[in-house]
């Protein structure tokens, strides 16, 4: 599988993890849109959410209690963050591996759809 955030997953690439556990793994963007920006994806390969199965619900509150610990250990959690998962090319996906990006540590705005 040609899968950038598998092989980050697996090892071959490198990240600069903040957790792991047997199911999720979480890591700094690279290119960070805030202050605080990291990665929560499944170990398993699921494209995006389009793509989760039933048997997928497990998984993905994992990510979400990961999300909810990454962004608590990144002293966020009394100020607030937010969590964007895009899906799809026009909502910008651009890695097809299900993940959610966890951005915080300044004052977000709101959003607006036509940016």
């Amino acid at each position: 599988m040609d899968c950038l955030f598998c092989k980050i997953v697996e090892g071959s690439i490198p990240s600069r993890k903040v957790y792991e556990d047997e199911y999720v793994y979480a890591f700094e963007d690279i290119q960070p849109q805030a202050p605080v920006h990291l990665l929560v994806v499944p170990k398993k390969h699921i494209a995006s959410l389009n793509e989760a199965a039933p048997e997928d619900a497990e998984l993905l509150g994992r990510v979400a209690l990961a999300a909810q610990r990454v962004a608590r250990e990144a002293g966020l959690g009394d100020s607030g963050y937010r969590v964007i998962n895009n899906v799809g090319k026009d909502a910008g996906q651009v890695v097809f591996h299900i993940h959610f990006h966890v951005l915080g540590g300044e004052k977000l705005g709101p959003l607006n759809a036509k940016n």
